[in-house]
Parts: structure tokens; sequence; C-alpha cells
């Protein structure tokens, strides 16, 4: 039986070679590692906003809520009883956006359970025009709506989270101490499943690793990010930034709308709320990944190159350090160790604020690895002309597939009806 000659030169340039790989990637993981934690503006201190505003002066802003919503019925009744229960009082503007499960029914018998069917006006939206998102589309129509009331803020909010009675007067008073001319509020998820624990957490984590929010509200940073589930934006900087139309075609609207008002000198605030949390529920993976997949290589502005600089990143981030782990050099696992600790301790932060036991602070790579996937998922997604999927609408399509779509619209145009 033949044996492995350890002494072969070819074998020891091979060995060598591997180790000097392994301890490459080791250090570059460690690097960036020191940095996520030291140097990322603290992105992974998770505070919630509310005990610093108590004790402080009423906000008395005049609000006008507008609230987007398509086929929400299962939870738009909550969310508009919350909304007109404010201690804030403030008109709600509900833009039914083609919904064919009663969803503008719902509501209103909610406003009148609660006593205020005054204070809400719902309308059927129009059909998305062609250069349109369609949840950017029913916000401009709810913004035009409101626009007759002439507020001095718009409270932009998603159809399905509900909101604690101090919601808007804590955004307004944020607003007020800035003086800031977009704050939103990361609202808390639902985290009850398994694909919950080990993903929302996760997500919420990589976001603020996107925009962390001491950049955000830093002027001087480019950095601009927002949570589109809850939004108080003053409308006069948003008129003077070109409105909604100037983003009309953005998939992910809460940070388009933030990088919009940012460019055009607005002031920024992010941050998080106990008191206003989502009722969507996400009861198994694939429910996570299609919302994942749908913006996610829009995020990488369709760049194939930027994919694979994510992967790769990815990999030597999340990844490297527990494989490395299992490697047999002591400098490798020296650096493996150091580097999965600064993980595992900054990842921590997100979980207790979930109230999870902390060994899910270990699962940050398992999350990273499906995120990963999700992402690649959604390039395929999009190069198969299906990017952007939300509720039925293809909302992310390559110019060539615009194209397409415009020449067989000219010619069915031109065919002669019967």
């Amino acid at each position: 039986m033949p044996t492995l000659d350890v002494t072969s030169p070819k074998l020891t340039l091979a060995l060598t070679s591997m180790s000097i790989f392994t301890t490459s990637v080791a250090m570059l993981t460690v690097a960036i590692w020191s940095y996520l934690a030291f140097a990322r503006a603290s992105f992974w201190r998770m505070n919630s906003a509310e005990p610093s505003l108590r004790g402080k002066a009423e906000f008395c802003g005049g609000v006008v809520a507008v609230v987007p919503a398509r086929n929400e019925a299962e939870l738009i009744g909550p969310v508009i009883a919350s909304l007109l229960n404010q201690s804030v009082a403030m008109p709600v503007i509900l833009v039914d956006d083609e919904s064919s499960d009663g969803t503008a029914d719902v509501a209103w018998r909610a406003a009148k359970e609660a006593g205020k069917a005054d204070a809400l006006t719902v309308f059927q939206g129009n059909p998305v025009p062609a250069g349109w998102t369609g949840k950017l589309w029913s916000m401009q129509q709810g913004i035009e709506r409101a626009s007759a009331l002439h507020p001095e803020w718009l409270l932009l909010v998603d159809a399905d989270v509900v909101h604690g009675p101090e919601t808007v007067a804590n955004l307004g008073l944020i607003a007020s101490q800035g003086p800031y001319d977009l704050v939103s509020f990361m609202v808390k998820l639902h985290c009850e499943s398994l694909p919950e624990k080990l993903l929302i957490p996760a997500f919420v984590y990589f976001f603020f690793m996107l925009y962390p929010p001491a950049l955000v509200r830093d002027p001087r940073s480019s950095t601009a990010g927002a949570a589109g589930g809850c939004m108080l934006v003053r409308a006069e900087t948003l008129e003077r930034a070109g409105g909604l139309e100037s983003i009309r075609s953005a998939v992910i609207d809460d940070c388009s709308l933030a990088a919009l008002l940012k460019k055009h000198g607005g002031s920024l605030w992010l941050g998080l709320t106990d008191q206003s949390q989502s009722l969507r529920r996400y009861e198994s993976f694939s429910h996570i990944e299609r919302m994942v997949s749908r913006t996610a290589f829009n995020q990488l502005k369709h760049s194939s190159l930027l994919l694979l600089s994510t992967v790769a990143g990815m990999m030597i981030t999340y990844l490297a350090p527990p494989l490395l782990l299992l490697t047999r050099g002591r400098l490798t696992i020296f650096l493996g160790v150091a580097a999965s600790t600064a993980m595992t301790i900054t990842y921590s932060s997100i979980v207790r604020y979930y109230r999870l036991h902390t060994v899910w602070a270990l699962t940050l790579p398992l999350a990273a690895l499906f995120y990963l996937a999700a992402s690649i998922d959604s390039a395929i997604k999009y190069w198969r002309g299906g990017g952007g999927n939300w509720k039925g609408r293809i909302q992310d399509r390559r110019d060539e597939d615009l194209r397409s779509e415009d020449v067989q619209d000219h010619h069915i145009s031109e065919t002669p009806h019967c």
C-alpha cells in the first residue's frame, strides 16, 4: 500500500501555501471584526429611545398620518386604532392600493369602534403608473391628499405596525430636539417562531451595521438610512427635495427617501423603539427568504461584482471565525477565537434586546449563511425577470425587460380590436 511522503517538496509547498492562506484569512477576519466592534460607530449598541424622552415638553406639531395598504385586512384594524388613539391627535389617511380582501372595510370598522371615524379618510388608490413602485405611488397619493390640510409633519407608516400611544409624541420630541427633518423608528419585529429567532435579530443587526444611527445623524457622513415602518417627515423639507417623485422607482423606499433628504440638506435620526411593533409573522424560512430576496440585489445596485464581493466578504466575516477554530495552527485558532468573541459579544446586544437566551448569540454565522443564500437568490430572480416581487407585483426589472414590455404594449395597442 503506497504511503504519503511528507518530505515531498510539492507537498511541503502545498502545506506552506495553505498555511499562509489560512493565516491571511484569519488576520483579515480579525481586522474586520476589530473595525466593526470599535470603529463602526458602535452600531451594535441597541438601546430604545423612549427613556431619554421622559419628562420632556409635549410635542404639538401638526401631523397627518399616511398609511399605504394592499390586502392587509388581517392586520389593518389594530393598526388604524393605534394611530387614532395617539396622544397627539391627528387625521389618518389610508390609501387602499387595489386590495381584494376588504382592507378598507376593516379599517372603517376599527375607526368606528374607536369612536373616531371622522379622523379617518379612506380612498381607493389609482393603478400604478409606469415608472413608480406600488408603495411609493400609494404614499404619493396619500401625501397629495394630506397636503390640503397643510401639515407640518407627515407620519409615513406601514400597514402592519401597531403603535403605542406615545409613539408620535416621541418622534416629534426627537425631531424638535435635533432639529431633524426625518425621524424614524426601527419597530420591534415579531420574534417567536424558530425562523424568527434565528433570522429576525440578525436582520436588525445587519440593518444597523449598514446604517449606524450615529452616522445617519452625522451631517458630515454620507450614510443615510431610515426604517420605513414608522417615519416622521417634515413636509416642507420633503417638498423642497422634490417629493417622492424623485425616488418613484425605488424598491427600498425608506432608505431612498433618507438619502434624498440628506442630499438636499435634511437632517436624519434613526433609532429603536419598544412601543411600536410589527404584527407581521414569519412562520417559515421561505417567508423570510422572500422578504429578503425582494430587495437584496437592488441594494447591491444589480452589480454582479458587488454580489461576488458580498459573498466573499460575508464568508470571511461570519463563516471564517468558527471554521478557524478547526485548524491546527495555534495562531489561526487564537485569531479565530478573537474574531468569534467579537462577533458574539456585538451580536448578543440585539439578542438581549429581543429577550432571547444568550445562546442565540452563537447563531449569527448560520443566519449570515441564510442571508447570503437569499442575496444570491435575489440576483437570480432579477436576472430571470422576477425581481422585487411584492404582493403580485414585479417591481425590480432589468432595463431590457422593461424595453421588451414596452414593445409588447406597443404591439398590443396597434392590434385591431373586434
